[in-house]
């Protein structure tokens, strides 16, 4: 069933030990597709699908992700750092250095923006859905569920024990219509046990909230890296029911990218790709479509 939902090859990075997964389909000028969490590269098959006949559509899983490898703590230091080291040494074995469209999603916008902080001059375009850059917008209250989840044992037990962040994800991440069982258990399919959530739950430990917590200072410096991007054609399409990257983080991305072309979906939640899928990849593939000058 996988096979059919998800029809693309698998490649793979040895990184420092360890396969990275990846999709690379087409050919033509890139787009980078980084997923966040609890997802993996299956998140963007719609997108693949739609622009492959025209652009080399690259879409890793991050480490512990996906089709990807999950070492324990031993092996690997599940940190912001390290995701997007991951994610520039991909790129670099591609030889992936110019025109990059970014489409990134929950931590895919932290991940993928660090990319684009370190080269601005290698993006060309900006796909931004239900995802931060920056930190804790001051008027969000931190959610209550990801504070159990990072911060107590209790967490620790649902999270890698039952599986609770995936799972739930698949039902409350939607909101327009239910996912079907079979896309559902697509997404929840690599956390299948203990050892392979050790990401799922990294993620969530990882979030920087105050000073001296580890990525803090990352953080800033990726926050502040955004106004190179302002000539930088940019797209957001926004699932306003999201209950994390919510209406507080859409207004924090209409403060920093102004230029944007911002599409907004009342009735869909934190998997805009699922719950509007056809509107999300119809909007993307025009704005693909459109040469810098006209955007």
């Amino acid at each position: 069933m996988l096979d059919t939902l998800f029809p693309f090859k698998r490649n793979y990075l040895d990184r420092n030990g360890h396969k990275l997964q990846y999709v690379n389909e087409g050919l033509g000028e890139p787009v980078v597709m980084v997923h966040g969490n609890p997802s993996w590269s299956f998140y963007y098959r719609n997108v693949v699908s739609a622009l492959s006949c025209n652009h080399q559509c690259i879409v890793p899983d991050h480490i512990g992700c996906g089709l990807s490898d999950k070492p324990d703590d031993s092996g690997y230091d599940y940190t912001l750092k390290n995701r997007i080291d991951d994610l520039e040494a991909l790129l670099e074995h591609l030889n992936v250095k110019e025109n990059i469209t970014l489409v990134v999603h929950d931590w895919g916008g932290m991940i993928g923006m660090g990319f684009a902080a370190r080269y601005p001059e290698r993006i060309k375009k900006l796909v931004i859905l239900n995802t931060g850059a920056f930190h804790l917008p001051k008027a969000k209250p931190f959610p209550w569920a990801l504070w159990i989840c990072r911060n107590t044992l209790l967490g620790t037990g649902l999270v890698r024990g039952f599986n609770a962040f995936s799972s739930i994800a698949s039902y409350v991440g939607v909101k327009r219509k239910p996912m079907s069982s079979e896309i559902r258990k697509a997404y929840v399919a690599p956390f299948n046990s203990w050892a392979n959530r050790i990401s799922t739950l990294r993620f969530v430990q990882d979030i920087p909230l105050k000073e001296g917590d580890r990525n803090y200072e990352l953080v800033s410096e990726i926050a502040a890296s955004l106004p190179k991007f302002s000539n930088v054609p940019t797209m957001i399409c926004w699932g306003l029911k999201d209950f994390v990257f919510d209406k507080h983080f859409l207004a924090q991305w209409k403060v920093e990218m102004p230029h944007a072309t911002v599409h907004e979906f009342a009735d869909c939640g934190h998997y805009i790709l699922e719950d509007a899928s056809d509107e999300v990849v119809g909007h993307i593939t025009q704005f693909m479509s459109r040469d810098s000058a006209a955007v």
